[in-house]
């Protein structure tokens, strides 16, 4: 009796643990709580329906994340116009008007197929090879899990200083930190949205990131990083290598000019040159007193006699 109570008791943790690494899953199990526009045009694209159909692993699925995904947007650049609508049909919703959906949007959606174990998501937040793995995995807890979850998966991370452009194109770089904080303030992210947090959930959420990151503290880390940016982009060049150089191409031009006049210009130039020196300037003057001189006396000698 005992002996069959201690067995169930060794086997109740084992089947707690196995039950712990399946992920619960929010919302709609079938959309991933997708834009229907960004859905529609993964399932269509030939990139989800060619080359991620042959990726049937979870190792596979890294590896292109790694070579492939260089920005987290759900379009890539420029291949979406939404000029001319408004109201529901605007850029932030992302209705009216498709594009070319992006490689990790593709990629997202297929993690999300391969249904991740909880072993497998706490690999992705922590590869050390690519920030854009742990970006997209990241993002696959906050379009999956429930809202309850998100600050249990996130706290350890929200000072993390890894760097990574989020922008097509390039010209938007943020930390993962950064990146996540927003994550969980903002349902906004570029041309589509993030599921909606419950308010209770919300407001315990900012509670939080309140008194961990002061608003006045937060402002000041983001300026410092803007002004160490800024200046490793604006290196100031010495003065006086600055000034050696400005002499130095004066110098050139000078020369320059000098082999590219004719031989006849050149000549008259040069004696234009010498006629306007200041010595032969001084030399007349002194010979025009020499000329008045004379005449004076001259004219007080007739006056004399």
């Amino acid at each position: 009796m005992d002996q069959r109570g201690s067995n169930s008791g060794d086997e109740d943790p084992t089947v707690a643990k196995k039950q712990s690494n399946v992920l619960p899953l929010y919302g709609n199990e079938r959309t991933m709580n997708l834009n229907p526009l960004i859905l529609t045009n993964i399932q269509s694209s030939h990139y989800f329906k060619v080359n991620l159909y042959e990726l049937k692993t979870y190792h596979e699925v890294v590896d292109e994340i790694y070579y492939k995904v260089s920005h987290l947007e759900p379009w890539e650049k420029g291949s979406r116009k939404t000029s001319g609508q408004t109201g529901m049909c605007g850029g932030v919703r992302g209705v009216g008007a498709g594009g070319i959906v992006s490689t990790a949007y593709c990629l997202l959606y297929k993690l999300f197929t391969l249904k991740l174990t909880r072993k497998q998501l706490n690999g992705l937040i922590t590869h050390c090879d690519s920030p854009y793995i742990r970006a997209l995995g990241f993002m696959y807890i906050r379009y999956i899990l429930p809202p309850s979850s998100l600050l249990e998966w996130y706290e350890g991370y929200l000072e993390d200083e890894e760097e990574l452009d989020v922008k097509a194109g390039g010209g938007q770089t943020m930390t993962i930190g950064q990146m996540l904080r927003q994550w969980l303030v903002k349902l906004e992210w570029f041309s589509t949205l993030f599921p909606r947090i419950p308010v209770p959930i919300q407001q315990k959420i900012q509670r939080y990131l309140e008194d961990k990151f002061p608003p006045q503290a937060v402002q000041a880390a983001q300026e410092r990083a803007r002004e160490d940016r800024r200046q490793e982009r604006e290196r100031p060049v010495r003065e006086d290598v600055r000034r050696d150089f400005l002499r130095d191409d004066r110098d050139r031009r000078d020369r320059n000019r000098y082999r590219e006049e004719p031989e006849g210009r050149r000549d008259r130039t040069n004696n234009r040159d010498r006629s306007r020196s200041p010595h032969k300037k001084h030399h007349r003057h002194r010979d025009h007193s020499r000329e008045r001189n004379k005449y004076r006396d001259d004219r007080h000698r007739r006056d004399r006699y």
